[in-house]
């Protein structure tokens, strides 16, 4: 049992539950009264409603997230996700008790792009948090792992085809009005979810040219408690010998060792970039 309630652990059911939260709030009070259809079970059901009125559109995201969990367990048995089958039917659950309990007759505003913005960008934070911990919502993310499995098809355009093709029945179903909106948070939500899922990995890769390595590294070591890789090299027009120091740091770092070489050493040249894939030790992929 201690093996499980580990403080790591801890803190992944912690964003496990809030990034499922986060999506539900956006599917219920934003995707739902406003007929958005941006792919996956939830625009699936959004479409569903409009040929069978008599149940929900979180009628049928349950009924739907029930009979994909059903499937993704018959096929990978024991092997299938504990985090993912959570997180579909904590969904179901919820948007159930919000119907119940907060019903919405009518979208919050008479703004659509507004209600839009909410509707895509409220479920592609939460579902980068769960991406954050291999997690997933469930839906159409099931029937992709099958295929995975089974077939060599590419799997990210199968899901975006998909996508597509239930947001244009949204346009059927609601008219073009709706389509269209649907087709622009398909968009949105494609671009905003790599935003998200980069700005969690966000850092600042430095390359310094001094001719006073030492202060700087001691500082980047003893300090900000990162590393560095010092290179020699010569300076192409003044053919003086320089020293390269590459690293790498979290934003708040990179503000303090910016700030420190300026003060201490202001001929010091530097180059600040973004990066979001680094792996080794004390980033992703280190043990």
């Amino acid at each position: 049992m201690g093996k499980i309630l580990t403080k790591e652990n801890l803190i992944r059911f912690g964003i496990l539950n809030a990034g499922t939260l986060i999506i539900t709030i956006g599917v219920y009070f934003f995707k739902f009264p406003n007929d958005f259809s941006t792919g996956g079970v939830t625009g699936v059901s959004v479409v569903l409603t409009h040929y069978f009125p008599s149940l929900s559109a979180s009628n049928f995201v349950t009924i739907l997230n029930v009979a994909l969990l059903i499937l993704g367990f018959l096929v990978f048995g024991r092997g299938f996700g504990f985090m993912t089958a959570y997180s579909s039917l904590e969904m179901s659950f919820v948007l159930e008790l919000l119907e119940r309990f907060v019903p919405m007759d009518a979208p919050f505003t008479a703004e659509p792009l507004m209600e839009l913005l909410f509707a895509v960008g409220l479920p592609a934070v939460g579902s980068a948090m769960l991406f954050e911990i291999d997690a997933s919502n469930g839906g159409t993310d099931i029937v992709a792992m099958i295929l995975k499995k089974y077939t060599s098809m590419d799997i990210g355009k199968a899901l975006m085809a998909s996508d597509l093709v239930i947001t244009l029945m949204a346009g059927v179903a609601y008219g073009m009005e709706a389509g269209l909106f649907s087709l622009l948070g398909l968009i949105i939500k494609s671009t905003l979810l790599d935003f998200v899922m980069e700005s969690f990995h966000m850092c600042k890769y430095f390359t310094i040219v001094t001719k006073n390595p030492d202060i700087i590294c001691d500082y980047i070591i003893k300090t900000l408690n990162r590393s560095a890789t010092r290179l020699e090299g010569q300076g192409a027009f003044t053919h003086e010998d320089e020293t390269v120091v590459l690293t790498v740091m979290t934003r708040m770092q990179a503000i303090h060792l910016r700030r420190f070489i300026r003060q201490n050493d202001p001929k010091t040249f530097m180059m600040i970039t973004n990066t979001s894939e680094i792996i080794g030790k004390g980033f992703r992929g280190s043990n």
